[in-house]
């Protein structure tokens, strides 16, 4: 079984699923993620234009940057890297066994978008403690 989940940006949203269906199958709801960036894309064009033009903006999800931190990197959800594909129009290509660098074009930040969920969970405790 390949862990690279594709679909093409012709395929028509899906309909008619139950919420295990979208967000518990093999895809781990990236699926749904990506078809909810194309929906907001369509919603909020200037949304749109800025994922286009690199940014990572705060999204539902974590990985998004609102300004530039100390720490110049942080961890982020493969959910957002697939609502952000689906914002940017774009196929969604994501493989669930590695991790991807982005840097946001607006704050310079680095997000590391990984299937390791403690690894942006942690950051968040951390960063409580810190404050």
């Amino acid at each position: 079984m390949s862990q690279r989940i594709h679909r093409s940006i012709d395929t028509p949203p899906r309909t008619g699923l139950t919420r295990d269906q979208l967000w518990e199958a093999e895809d781990k709801g990236l699926i749904k993620c990506w078809e909810i960036g194309r929906e907001r894309a369509a919603r909020f064009p200037e949304l749109a234009q800025r994922c286009l033009a690199g940014e990572l903006p705060v999204l539902g999800w974590k990985g998004g940057v609102s300004r530039s931190l100390k720490k110049r990197e942080k961890y982020g959800s493969l959910k957002y890297l697939a609502q952000w594909q689906g914002l940017r129009g774009e196929s969604l290509d994501v493989d669930l066994t590695q991790e991807h660098e982005l840097t946001c074009s607006r704050t310079r930040m680095v997000v590391t978008f990984t299937p390791d969920r403690s690894k942006y969970i942690n950051e968040m405790a951390e960063m409580e403690t810190q404050e």
